[in-house]
């Protein structure tokens, strides 16, 4: 699970939010599994969750203002 979590870091440092499901696509692994490891990152204050109209998953802290 660690090394899943890892790779769901290194992916959300390389894309401003992504789903869970677009994180398990380019991953090659199940939603579920994501869906836990993102879960436990959150726990940890790794991930944070957004909700625009659905649901996405980015690093922590990051700044998601609109850009004018």
């Amino acid at each position: 699970m660690e090394e899943l979590q890892q790779q769901v870091l290194d992916y959300l440092a390389k894309v401003d939010k992504a789903k869970t499901k677009d994180i398990a696509t380019k991953l090659g692994v199940k939603k579920t599994e994501v869906n836990k490891a993102c879960s436990a990152l959150a726990k940890e204050g790794k991930v944070e969750y957004l909700y625009i109209g659905t649901s996405f998953v980015t690093l922590a802290g990051k700044d998601h203002t609109p850009k004018a």
